[in-house]
């Protein structure tokens, strides 16, 4: 029987991994397919080895809090090597989790190693490409800048294309701004913000108090502006609740708090404010403007500056080349400007410029099929047809 072993670090990774899951135990039901995995992995019929919750933290000095679940998890997978002795490994994304355990998977198996979602070490610590290609025998790219990023190392790159093409095109056509609205019980008329703090826990104690004052100033600017909060399924309610009670809004902002809705928030909104990471690229798929922010530990943002190698962090910045969506992290995230730029994107020419700009890089991420792409690379990779 052949087995696959699947490791997925974080929310988008696990949404990623069961889309190549339904189309992998779609052709060989006779696949066993276990693994790192959340929900939708389990969903599509994955064994878990370890909880992809466990991983639900991102930086580097705000993971020593969750150590003991990360290790967890960590001698879970190892286990699973050495127990389910795997034909192929599939890792997606997460690379501080996953390139160390590719490691393993070498030392420990036969298995072959697919990286599917690469992890952006093109954006800072790049001495770990060389690393990684020594782990690796083939990649499947989800960004057509990443290639050049390997060129040299002997590694075998696929571009794919984005996962999210075909199924944010097919969630456009059943699915509008109204009845988006209808939906989370918004009006439908009247400007709407939707704020997207994150899926970690860190990212939410970071990026949440921010996003709240911003929503405070920008409804002092528009009163009748209503707000979404976009809660992951990762995030425990009561911790959104401690940093709502502790912003204390005042009781005439309308903030509308939904679970595991964001994408109907994103359709459902005017404009997005939202950290970077794969939430970027969703809105652009969906035609939806926005204004990127972060913050993060003091120390965590000053080693990131000391090694970042890339201009932007916004995905759509980095797949257009050029400024195309305002980011403003760290000191620069301040409330005030953020409900600023928020506010130019409700309508006009600073809007139309960035819809044309988000249409033109939109189309640089492939025409769609990433899932059925890595399935029949793993097929390849396993010998079979």
């Amino acid at each position: 029987m052949t087995t696959v072993l699947i490791s997925a670090g974080d929310v988008s990774g696990d949404h990623h991994a069961a889309g190549l899951v339904r189309v992998l135990r779609a052709r060989h039901r006779d696949w066993r397919v276990l693994g790192l995995a959340g929900r939708e992995m389990r969903a599509a019929g994955v064994e878990r080895v370890a909880d992809q919750a466990d991983l639900a933290v991102g930086g580097l000095l705000e993971i020593a809090g969750s150590l003991g679940r990360l290790l967890h998890a960590w001698r879970a997978m190892d286990d699973a090597i050495e127990r389910a002795q795997p034909d192929l490994v599939v890792l997606v994304d997460s690379g501080g989790f996953n390139i160390p355990l590719a490691r393993r998977v070498r030392r420990r198996s036969r298995a072959r190693v697919l990286y599917y979602v690469a992890p952006q070490i093109w954006a800072w610590r790049r001495g770990r490409i060389r690393k990684l290609a020594r782990r690796v025998d083939r990649m499947a790219l989800i960004f057509p800048f990443e290639a050049d990023v390997y060129a040299g190392t002997g590694l075998r790159v696929d571009f794919v294309g984005h996962p999210l093409v075909d199924e944010l095109a097919e969630l456009a056509r059943r699915l509008d701004g109204p009845a988006a609205r209808k939906q989370l019980g918004l009006p439908a008329a009247g400007r709407v913000v939707t704020l997207l703090p994150g899926s970690r826990r860190n990212e939410i104690d970071c990026q949440l108090p921010v996003q709240l004052e911003t929503a405070r100033q920008l409804h002092a600017m528009e009163p009748e502006v209503q707000f979404v909060l976009a809660v992951a399924d990762s995030i425990e309610a009561e911790q959104v609740r401690r940093h709502l009670a502790a912003a204390a809004l005042p009781a005439a902002l309308r903030l509308h708090v939904h679970s595991g809705r964001a994408r109907e928030a994103m359709l459902a909104a005017d404009v997005s404010l939202a950290k970077p990471g794969t939430v970027t690229t969703e809105l652009m798929l969906l035609d939806r403007p926005m204004v990127v922010m972060g913050r993060a530990h003091p120390l965590t943002a000053a080693l990131l500056r000391r090694f970042l190698r890339v201009p932007w962090l916004a995905m759509p910045n980095l797949i257009a080349g050029q400024a195309i969506v305002p980011e403003r992290m760290q000191q620069e995230a301040r409330p005030d400007v953020l409900a600023k730029a928020l506010y130019d994107l409700f309508a006009g020419p600073v809007r139309d410029a960035q819809l044309a700009a988000l249409a033109q890089a939109r189309g640089r991420l492939g025409p769609g099929g990433a899932a059925e792409s890595v399935a029949r690379i793993a097929e390849e990779m396993l010998g079979r047809d």
